[in-house]
């Protein structure tokens, strides 16, 4: 993909930020990632790290981020307002808040940091999975941010037309393959929206569309800007599961993997659901 189809892609121009003054940027809410209630949370939590990527003062690469969703994102026109609270030498912490109608709708911080080479080691294994080419697209009807996306299920897939599950038996682990559709070479915001792409773990556990929704997600990047590069715009392997469901609320724990067995992103959140 070229520099100029990059800059088409439909991801692309659903994060595109003008400036407009000191550390302020606009954009819009357009229809193509929407999701239940507002755009897709991994499109919004993209958006505010681009502000962040796009703005002069910005050093090193992102190596965290957390984003509060405080309420619905509505269509139309937003503000971003991205503030480094504190530069040091090789270090950068950043206050993003975007607001419509004068009102703070997503809150975020993100730290980045000039990396050195040093001894390093990876943890977490890349989990045994076909390869992606080997498992069917899945293909569902639904016009919204699910569309903009590849998926490829090795095992824990939500359907609740299926029948043949018994939700006592169903657990909250999900196995799949995914990219961007089209495909568009990997960076820190396509890897951003990317780690939201796991549906609600209470889906999972109870096999039925539940009221949910995420409320605060924060990422680990474990790459730095080439080591994304080298992953181009192949399948990401990506695990996610819950470990405890209790009084309205879920956590969700999931990592992603270059096919080569690189781990690229640890991600951690916290979402509400209703009976």
């Amino acid at each position: 993909m070229t520099a100029s189809e990059t800059h088409s892609h439909a991801f692309d121009q659903a994060i595109s930020l003008t400036a407009k003054g000191d550390n302020l940027f606009a954009g819009e809410v357009g229809d193509r990632y929407q999701n239940m209630v507002g755009p897709f949370g991994g499109l919004t939590a993209a958006t505010l790290l681009n502000a962040a990527l796009q703005h002069p003062e910005r050093i090193g690469e992102p190596v965290s981020l957390t984003i509060n969703f405080a309420g619905p994102v509505q269509p139309g026109a937003f503000d971003i307002e991205a503030v480094a609270l504190r530069t040091n030498r090789s270090t950068q912490h950043w206050l993003l808040l975007q607001r419509q109608d004068g009102e703070v709708v997503t809150s975020g911080t993100a730290f980045f940091a000039t990396r050195r080479e040093t001894w390093s080691e990876q943890q977490q294994p890349m989990p045994h999975a076909p390869a992606a080419n080997s498992l069917p697209q899945l293909v569902r009807g639904e016009r919204n941010w699910f569309a903009n996306y590849d998926f490829r299920y090795v095992s824990g897939l939500f359907d609740p037309s299926r029948g043949d599950t018994n939700p006592s038996e169903a657990d909250t682990e999900t196995l799949l393959w995914t990219r961007d559709h089209p495909a568009r070479p990997l960076d820190f915001a396509s890897l951003t929206a990317l780690g939201d792409v796991f549906a609600p773990r209470i889906f999972h556990r109870r096999q039925r569309f539940t009221p949910a929704g995420t409320v605060s997600l924060t990422h680990y990047f474990h790459a730095d800007a080439a080591q994304l590069a080298a992953a181009d715009d192949r399948h990401l392997l990506g695990h996610a599961r819950a470990t405890r469901m209790h009084n309205n609320y879920s956590d969700q724990i999931a990592h992603l993997w270059s096919d080569d067995g690189q781990l690229l992103l640890t991600t951690t959140q916290v979402a509400y659901f209703k009976e």
